[in-house]
Formats: structure tokens, C-alpha cells, sequence
């Protein structure tokens, strides 16, 4: 129900129960269906002509911005969401800002082929649209919820600090590289000011359970780029030869694999520990960072393989399962990582789980080399996360009930 008068932004009860998305986050979601999709589709465009280095500097770069965008709403959304008018409109704000992002990733992948400048300048005007409402959210957080204040200043103080460097280095006019190379300076304090903001006075109230579900809409998100893959891939095929059982194996391998990779993802009981444990929050919430781009490649590695079978690729078989390959690779380990990291175990517990995936992603990368078509080689590739489904299913659940009786455990004393 629409809020008529504003609420006061005292902070969400962090233990509030049945707490799920909005329909304003829901909404907001939208736009980031839109960015990650042509992040996407310039990476498998720039991958199909062989421009690696593009495709892979562009890629990461919108990926960062998209992603890193997406969490700063979505955290503080988790701490201070009133669902006022106020609210509202700043939401709004921020949406236009990332549909501004989104028209400016052509420029970044152009420019970054081009080889000389990096052309951000629509981009970044995009994150002032997006940062100029949200530091209006942190101002009014910080005014009326003053036990706070502290936390709150120092992510005011961040964002700020952080944004006038994006914007400065706009004016520079440095080459690619030595941009590229400056650009550590603003992405370290980015990646730090949550942290440093959160270690002084009483943290922000976000909900654990909320927190989960939120992470796990953008995983679906992201997942989206594989069936718009997979589409892009069986069209070709289809054109190209007309029905048949490649065509066939090429749809069972796109949609089984992004299958895989959601069955597998939402196995981690990632709400439950954040609940019981917010401290295993950071390191889980950044490398989730890796997780979508790997998810979102895997997609774009799909859209490549469908240029390819439609002989409009530049590049050989090899390299185009490598496309697929290396990006279900990426996330089957940071999976893995961040699961390791949720249960307080090694990650080579699960060394013998993660080294069979792989091999079995090397498996199908050595058929394409040894001239297997390409729907085979993504057939078997798509064992990989299906692989980590199985073993759950027969005898990873248990080994999981365990790590959290002992995590529940622990949270007793």
C-alpha cells in the first residue's frame, strides 16, 4: 500500500519476519535485465570477432558497474526501505540513471576496440543520476536515524569521494591502459567503504533472509542472458539447417545448463547464515561479484556459440567453447568459495567436487579441439553443474544439515 505521508527512515527491524522483495524492487530490477543484457550482447559480439581483449575489459568493466550499482540500492533498500512517495521517486531516480548506464556501454566497448581513450562519459553520467539519489537516501538516513549517524556519514563520505574520482579521470583523457590502471585508486574505495562504514558505531539494520533473496533475483537475472543464449543459438542452428537432433542438443544443452546452474546456486542456505552470522556478509557479497558476471558470460558464451554456428564467428571451435567454458568454470568455483566461506570450511573439502567439474569442462573443451560438433561438446559440458546437483542430491545434503546444526551450534555460544 502507497505511503501518504513520509516515514521516518529509523531502519527496518533486521529479524523482521516474512520479509521479502518489493514490488518498487522488483520494479527496479528491470532496468538491470536491460544493462546486463547488453553487457552481455557486446561480449559476444566483441568474442565472435575474436577482440578477446575487448570483449573481456569491456565486459568486466560494465559488469562492475551494473553489479556494484545494484547492491548499493539493494543493501540500503534492505536497511532503510520506507515504500514512502519519497522513496519512491528517488527509486525512480536511480532507475533512470542505470537506464543511462545501459545506452552507455556501446561507447565503453567501442571505444575500448578503438584503443585510444576510454569513452565512459554517458556511464558514468548514468552513476551521478544514480549516486546524486541515492546520497539523498543516505541524508535523510542520516538525519533520522541519528543512533546511526557515524555509519552512515562514512558511506555518505565514500560514495562522494569515489564518485569525483570516476568523474576526474572523464577529464583526463589518459590512454586505455594508465585509465584502466587509475582506476584502482576509486574501485579500491569502493570496494572498502562499506566495510569501513559498517566497522564504526551500530552497523545498518539489513535483513539476512532479505539480503538472500535479493542475491538470488539477480542470479536469475543474469541467468535470463543463458535461455536469451540459448535462443540465440538454436535460431541460428535452425536457419542454418533446419530442424534436427544437433538442433535438438543444442537446446536440452542451453537450457540444462542454465538449469544446472540455478538448481545448483540456490542449494546454499545463504539467508540462514546471514540471519544467524552478518559478519560472513562481506566476503560473501563481493565475490557474489564474480558469481553474476560468470553467470552472465556463461549466456554470452551461449550467444557466441550461436554466432559460430551460424558461420558468423571469427573464431575456431575451441575458442568458442572456451567461451561457454571458462565462464561455468568461473562460477562453479565461486560457488563453491562462497559456500565454503557460509559453512566456516576449507574450500578444498570440496576439491574433489570442483576438480571433477572441471574436468569434465576440459573434457568438452578437448572434443571441440578434436573436431566433435558443437551441440556434443555443450551437451557435455552441461554436466558440470549438473554434476554438483547429483552429488547433493545423494549425499551433499547431509554433509550440509551438518555444517548447519555446527553452525547453529556455534551462534548458541
Amino acid at each position: 500500500m502507497t505511503q501518504h505521508r513520509l516515514i521516518a527512515m529509523s531502519g527496518r527491524d533486521p529479524h523482521e519476519e516474512n520479509r521479502v522483495s518489493t514490488p518498487l524492487e522488483l520494479l527496479f530490477d528491470l532496468t538491470f535485465v536491460v544493462a546486463v543484457g547488453i553487457a552481455a550482447s557486446q561480449f559476444a559480439h566483441y568474442l565472435a570477432e575474436g577482440h578477446f581483449a575487448t570483449a573481456l575489459g569491456g565486459f568486466a568493466f560494465a559488469m562492475f558497474g551494473i553489479i556494484w550499482a545494484w547492491i548499493n540500492y539493494t543493501w540500503f533498500a534492505s536497511a532503510y526501505d520506507t515504500d514512502d512517495w519519497k522513496f519512491r521517486l528517488l527509486t525512480m531516480v536511480q532507475m533512470v540513471g542505470v537506464v543511462i548506464l545501459a545506452l552507455g556501454l556501446d561507447d565503453i566497448f567501442k571505444s575500448i576496440d578503438g584503443g585510444q581513450v576510454l569513452d565512459n562519459r554517458v556511464a558514468v553520467s548514468g552513476y551521478v543520476v544514480m549516486r546524486l539519489a541515492l546520497l539523498s537516501q543516505w541524508a535523510r538516513a542520516a538525519r533520522e536515524d541519528p543512533a546511526r549517524r557515524k555509519t552512515i556519514r562514512a558511506y555518505i563520505i565514500t560514495l562522494l569521494v569515489a564518485q569525483a574520482i570516476w568523474i576526474g579521470l572523464i577529464f583526463l583523457d589518459l590512454p586505455i591502459g594508465e585509465t584502466f590502471a587509475a582506476m584502482t585508486v576509486p574501485f579500491a574505495i569502493e570496494m572498502a567503504g562499506p566495510f569501513l562504514a559498517e566497522s564504526k558505531g551500530e552497523g545498518t539494520p539489513w535483513h539476512g533472509h532479505h539480503i538472500a533473496e535479493r542475491y538470488g533475483l539477480f542470479v536469475i537475472i543474469a541467468l535470463g542472458e543463458g535461455v536469451v543464449g540459448t535462443v540465440a543459438s538454436l535460431s541460428a542452428m535452425v536457419a542454418e539447417q533446419g530442424w534436427s537432433v544437433d538442433a535438438a542438443l543444442v537446446a536440452g544443452a542451453g537450457i540444462g545448463l542454465t538449469f544446472g546452474m540455478w538448481w545448483s546456486y540456490f542449494l546454499m542456505p545463504s539467508g540462514t547464515v546471514l540471519h544467524q552470522d552478518r559478519s560472513r556478509s562481506f566476503f560473501w557479497g563481493y565475490v557474489h561479484m564474480v558469481l553474476f558476471a560468470a553467470i552472465a558470460g556463461t549466456g554470452a558464451g551461449l550467444h557466441a556459440a550461436g554466432y559460430y554456428i551460424e558461420n558468423k564467428s571469427h573464431i575456431g571451435p575451441v575458442a568458442t567453447l572456451l567461451s561457454v567454458a571458462v565462464p561455468v568454470g568461473l562460477f562453479i568455483v565461486s560457488k563453491f568459495v562462497i559456500y565454503a566461506h557460509l559453512s566456516r570450511s576449507s574450500v578444498f573439502t570440496h576439491g574433489a567436487y570442483i576438480a571433477l567439474a572441471l574436468a569434465i569442462i576440459a573434457l568438452a573443451v578437448g572434443l571441440a579441439a578434436l573436431g566433435v560438433p558443437m551441440a556434443y561438446a555443450l551437451v557435455v559440458l552441461m554436466l558440470a553443474p549438473v554434476m554438483v546437483v547429483v552429488r547433493y542430491e545423494t549425499s551433499g545434503h547431509n554433509t550440509m544439515a551438518e555444517d548447519l546444526a555446527r553452525l547453529k551450534q556455534r551462534s548458541l555460544h
